[in-house]
């Protein structure tokens, strides 16, 4: 066992380090795995395209040529994928798996482990496993949150989500969830294929960000948006109907507090449009859309200078800025759905989508004493330390790696 050497192959996520969940998680993982002798990744990445991978952002990198180059034990390939829309997704899956399968016979890969993350490719699921498994290797599967319930698709493309979910749950080797109730409703929705699962949730830090207090560029952004530290709530993630933003804004609107609201999203002006005809926002100053901010020690920043967070997901399992959230700001109020309470338990408060519910907690919450929110802080911060670091989330995964 000792000499064993398994080999995942990492498929499905755009980048490494610089887009979402899955990069960031892929990341952490070369990143707590370097050392380690009996694991070995190859990676596949976008080469264009939204999400793409910008190589030069990794430290430490090497670059081979064009389409090739090693991050820590891993070799990484680049995929170029035709702007083909939603199905550009589909065809990156599937050029990466047609990859890999050549990758594994030119190296003779012993122990290959080709783990997909999301459940975008369930008709071409079958022919590449039994591929795979002719090659001696095994195909795992990360099925991410509901997909084919987000709002922003059309019901024929949630059909085919639902439906492609179906197929890679049925021949997948295993499935690994990050959440609980994601696996409890993969073994309850698809029984008769008895899946193979289990439970290695989505990971964080609660280092403090590197930034002190009176970094200028955290200055700046707060000056920039007419923000003052702890005289703020604040949300970050993707501006879509399921992250209940409406919900947000509207009891925030119906709220006693003088605090801002300082919302940390993507652009879509379509969805903007509809809730400022909904809500007429623009006429309350306490609301401030902020746009983006991808350099991880100032939104850590940010957050850490929250008063609170708001967290409104209610698609999908362990969300990473929920995690980061826990990780960084003392008062979290949460959507209550299975998941989010599943993640924070105790140390976060809790809003449904009841008219009035959102809005009185925010009174409530405006009166907490300075004990009070240091006593939630602490659970927050205990809650990632005990259940969700990074170097245990890995430790797990190299565990099942290795037993496979």
């Amino acid at each position: 066992m000792e000499n064993k050497v398994v080999s995942p192959i990492l498929i499905g996520a755009k980048s490494i380090g610089q887009y979402g969940g899955y990069e960031s998680f892929i990341y952490k993982l070369l990143e707590y795995h370097r050392e380690q002798k009996n694991i070995h990744y190859y990676v596949y990445c976008k080469a264009n395209g939204s999400g793409r991978m910008d190589v030069t952002t990794l430290p430490g990198v090497q670059i081979k040529n064009t389409t090739e180059f090693t991050f820590y034990n891993a070799d990484c390939y680049l995929i170029r994928v035709p702007q083909i829309g939603a199905a550009q997704a589909i065809f990156y899956d599937v050029k990466a798996l047609s990859e890999a399968c050549k990758l594994i016979r030119r190296k003779q890969i012993e122990n290959p482990i080709v783990y997909i993350m999301a459940c975008r490719i369930g008709p071409f699921m079958s022919h590449f496993v039994k591929k795979i498994h002719k090659l001696g290797g095994k195909v795992y599967l990360n099925p991410d949150g509901h997909e084919w319930m987000r709002a922003k698709w059309s019901a024929p493309i949630r059909k085919y989500w639902k439906e492609s979910e179906r197929l890679m749950v049925k021949h997948a080797d295993l499935c690994i969830c990050d959440s609980v109730n994601i696996e409890t409703y993969i073994q309850q929705e698809y029984a008769k294929y008895q899946p193979k699962t289990t439970f290695i949730a989505y990971g964080s830090e609660t280092t403090p960000s590197e930034l002190d207090d009176n970094a200028p560029e955290f200055k700046s952004w707060l000056e920039k948006h007419g923000l003052k530290p702890n005289e703020y709530y604040m949300s970050c993630g993707r501006f879509v109907p399921e992250n209940n933003f409406e919900t947000m804004i509207r009891e925030f609107m119906k709220s006693a507090t003088k605090k801002d609201f300082a919302i940390i999203t993507t652009a879509n002006e379509r969805f903007l449009n509809e809730l400022e005809k909904k809500l007429h926002f623009k006429q309350d100053s306490r609301i401030k859309f902020v746009g983006t901010v991808y350099d991880e020690k100032l939104l850590k920043k940010i957050r850490e200078k929250a008063y609170a967070y708001f967290h409104g997901h209610s698609v999908g399992g362990t969300n990473p800025s929920l995690l980061e959230a826990l990780g960084s700001t003392k008062i979290n109020l949460l959507y209550d759905v299975g998941f989010n309470r599943e993640v924070a338990e105790d140390a976060a408060l809790y809003w449904s989508l009841d008219k009035d519910s959102l809005a009185k907690l925010i009174n409530f919450t405006d009166t907490m004493t300075d004990a009070q929110v240091e006593e939630l802080g602490k659970k927050a911060k205990n809650r990632i330390k005990m259940e969700y670091s990074w170097k245990n989330i890995c430790a797990k995964y190299s565990k099942v790696f290795m037993n496979m």
